[in-house]
């Protein structure tokens, strides 16, 4: 069975990116959770799908103190879900006003990874150490995190992958030392899934609701499933 991950939580149940919405994932009995991280005005990272708030107002315009009270930092989120997989994501799209060509939030994910686990190894934080997968889709992201800390398993995310395209797309993949693809599902394969495995690349589909869809890609040989409804995908 593939390792089952709540998309931004347990998001059908509760709001995505919650603390409810991780304490529900982690209650149904998912393996982990997919969330995302963005940053402030003065450098907080904050647990957010969107660019903007509702008000239309750019995260990254805003300072810490500025943003909704249950918007969380990345270090709450990652309290919350001690002992379970946290699958990281960085956004950082180059239309969204928040784009970090420098790779600050980068940055910021692996130098809080590299303080918590040492905290951890010297028990001053939690019993067991942050399990964390980071992903995203921009290339340099992944590969500045790859640079920075080899150490944090990385994935890189990907919507289109036609046929033609598996080899290149798995081959860049590997070669830049990620150990996981995560595609969308619509494009999830058995050549795809065969290929990665031959290279030794993980293969993590987002996001999968349907029961029928979920079996047929365990059957596949997926290593993981980013769902809203961890509950149907582990019945």
């Amino acid at each position: 069975m593939p390792l089952v991950y709540g998309h931004r939580g347990a998001s059908a149940a509760e709001r995505e990116n919650t603390l409810a919405a991780f304490d529900t994932a982690r209650r149904m009995g998912a393996d982990g959770v997919e969330l995302d991280v963005r940053r402030t005005a003065d450098g907080a990272l904050v647990v957010a799908h969107d660019p903007l708030l509702a008000d239309g107002r750019a995260l990254v315009s805003l300072d810490r103190a500025e943003l909704p009270s249950d918007v969380l930092e990345l270090h709450e989120a990652l309290d919350a879900c001690t002992g379970i997989v946290v699958n990281v994501e960085i956004k950082n799209l180059r239309a969204d006003p928040d784009f970090d060509p420098g790779q600050s939030v980068a940055t910021g994910v692996v130098e809080l990874l590299a303080a918590r686990r040492s905290r951890a190894a010297g028990g001053g934080r939690a019993s067991r150490p942050d399990r964390v997968l980071v992903s995203s889709f921009n290339l340099d992201t992944v590969d500045h995190v790859r640079a920075l800390d080899p150490a944090i398993a990385t994935g890189v995310l990907v919507t289109m992958v036609e046929d033609t395209e598996v080899d290149a797309v798995v081959e860049r993949t590997r070669a830049a030392g990620h150990g996981a693809l995560h595609p969308y599902d619509a494009f999830v394969t058995p050549r795809l899934v065969e290929t990665c495995a031959v290279a030794s690349l993980a293969v993590n589909a987002w996001t999968v609701n349907d029961p029928a869809r979920i079996v047929e890609l365990a059957d596949m040989g997926v290593a993981g499933i980013v769902t809203d409804v961890p509950d149907v995908a582990l019945a």
